[in-house]
């Protein structure tokens, strides 16, 4: 199968599983400990039934949304997903290109291979930055004055990582930061020749160049990662840091991993702009609860005027549908777009992006809804509620 085959996102992760060694494939598909998030993320829709209205003129439909004062074609947008590069070298700046020939935003990992700058020269009206914060004070302030000096408009905080989590797959498989080609690598990655040659033609482990700056002179790529490692996680962030980071940060500021309601006011009075609600793809705590089923009590907390974006789970077209519906403006995603950058290079990362519009487009029409923008709770069904 070639990327165009490709019918849905499931075929995509099929595509990538083919073409990469079992260390690299496990790292974007793998959860926390028991991986019990990942299937509650899912199942989370699966609980929701999209109550269709007929007679209704959909013979035009409209998924664009407004986000902080853009308009983008479609309600989904590319999650921050970090060492892209090791998937398929320059794949931060093919998933910014993507983004942009399909108009939605491309969140850009500081954990990424590219440089923010070099991002936002791709896609200088898609790419928003996500930062962590670190233990050095100033490589936060640095990181967000950078972000400022590349013309960044929406900085997104992820907030849910104060130690690293429980990644089995990636233990058992000999992941180690910085990645190495150990024997048991090597071997499996001779089975995947197309991607081994990309890996060694493109120098090796690839450079996380957003942080070399604050390495030593001349230091390599590992230094960096290493650099990166002792950096964050930082257990210490707080409230404080995020105020700082706001007072500091002249444009929209989205905050990333918020799952309590309380934690979403104290988000809006502080400044906060938007909330990434999310739980890191099932990738940090196992037992967090899935974000679609927090959202209507996030939601219920911080009112209308604070903008909520969902991430987690979303694999269909109807999930997006289902989260406007509940209260989102739109959706994110991680894995399905890195399957496609890792199968297909750009061309796959924006294959994902119109395989989800054009589900988001045909669930409109079947449920009799011409504008996106209108999705309400109306179109719902939960399946233990009785019919209206």
């Amino acid at each position: 199968m070639n990327i165009d085959a490709a019918i849905n996102l499931d075929d995509l992760r099929a595509l990538a599983r083919r073409k990469l060694p079992r260390i690299a494939f496990d790292f974007i598909d793998g959860g926390a400990d028991d991986e019990v998030c990942l299937r509650r993320n899912r199942a989370a829709f699966e609980r929701y039934r999209l109550l269709p209205r007929y007679l209704r003129d959909v013979s035009r439909r409209d998924q664009s949304v407004v986000l902080f004062g853009r308009t983008y074609a479609s309600p989904v947008g590319i999650s921050p997903t970090g060492l892209a590069g090791l998937f398929r070298p320059d794949a931060d700046l093919m998933l910014a290109a993507a983004a942009r020939e399909a108009n939605v935003p491309f969140l850009l990992s500081s954990a990424a291979n590219a440089a923010l700058e070099d991002a936002a020269a791709v896609a200088p009206d898609h790419v928003w930055f996500q930062m962590y914060c670190t233990t050095d004070e100033t490589i936060n302030a640095d990181l967000v004055r950078r972000a400022v000096t590349a013309g960044i408009r929406v900085l997104v905080v992820t907030v849910d990582v104060p130690v690293n989590s429980n990644r089995e797959r990636n233990r058992r498989n000999g992941f180690s930061r910085p990645f190495r080609m150990t024997p048991g690598v090597m071997l499996d990655a001779l089975a995947h020749p197309a991607w081994l040659l990309r890996y060694w033609r493109a120098g090796g482990l690839p450079m996380m160049r957003n942080w070399k700056p604050y390495a030593p002179a001349g230091a390599g790529a590992g230094t960096v990662a290493d650099l990166y490692g002792t950096l964050t996680p930082a257990p210490m962030v707080s409230w404080e840091s995020l105020r700082r980071i706001r007072a500091a940060w002249p444009g929209p500021l989205l905050v990333k991993g918020l799952l309590h309601p309380d934690d979403a006011r104290e988000a809006q009075r502080l400044g906060a702009d938007g909330l990434v609600v999310s739980n890191h793809g099932g990738r940090q705590l196992d037992a967090a609860p899935a974000p679609l089923e927090m959202l209507p009590p996030i939601r219920d907390a911080v009112g209308d005027k604070m903008e909520l974006i969902l991430d987690s789970g979303v694999r269909r077209g109807s999930d997006v549908v289902i989260a406007r519906c509940l209260g989102a403006r739109a959706v994110i995603f991680g894995r399905p777009t890195l399957f496609g950058v890792a199968a297909g290079g750009q061309a796959g990362a924006r294959r994902a992006l119109d395989i989800i519009a054009k589900e988001v487009d045909m669930v409109m029409a079947q449920i009799g809804c011409r504008e996106f923008k209108t999705l309400d709770p109306g179109y719902l069904w939960r399946a233990e509620s009785p019919p209206p």
